[in-house]
């Protein structure tokens, strides 16, 4: 399926996509970008059997590397909203950490929700290894790439970033398929 992905109002950030400027946007096939260019030039080329994603005055950026992800997944426990009352919404560690009963269940769990996260913050790779098997297993089928992936260009994988002007992630796409979108 082709998607055209559009910014009207700001091109990309600084060490974003390319010479992408104002207007322009870039097409995905399938999990590669197929294009990128002038918005009305690529609606003209592929416009018919496009789906179109207009985000407005969004940046379009490479997606995030996280390198501290080990510690952040390994060395944290991401509570479940339905244990804010008493452990709050924020990653515990140190001695917060170590009073929890961490069977492998509760591992995966926290990992799925801290991975979550890093997705609504535009990550689109992790480092690692990680060596707890259940926060590998939650990584591994998150669809985060394990490595830095390249600034989009045309035959590349189509993993990036959309933006709002102040910083704020709208979306986060790895392969093509958008993995988290601000409601």
């Amino acid at each position: 399926m082709l998607t055209i992905h559009r910014v009207r109002g700001v091109g990309a950030a600084a060490g974003g996509i390319g010479d992408v400027a104002p207007g322009h946007a870039v097409v995905v096939d399938g999990a590669r970008f197929a294009a990128v260019g002038p918005y009305e030039e690529l609606l003209a080329a592929y416009g018919e059997r496009a789906r179109v994603r207009d985000w407005g005055d969004g940046i379009l950026t490479p997606g995030r590397f996280e390198p501290d992800a080990v510690a952040l997944l390994e060395s944290a426990y991401w509570p479940d909203p339905r244990e804010a009352d008493t452990l709050g919404t924020e990653p515990l560690t140190g001695p917060a950490l170590a009073a929890l009963d961490m069977t492998d269940t509760r591992w995966g769990a926290s990992a799925r929700r801290g991975l979550q996260r890093l997705l609504a913050t535009g990550t689109t790779a992790l480092a690692g290894p990680f060596t707890h098997p259940a926060v590998r297993t939650a990584a591994a089928r998150s669809g985060l790439r394990d490595r830095p992936v390249a600034p989009p260009r045309a035959g590349g994988e189509a993993d990036f970033t959309v933006l709002t002007p102040d910083g704020t992630c709208l979306a986060t796409a790895i392969g093509g398929r958008l993995v988290y979108r601000r409601r």
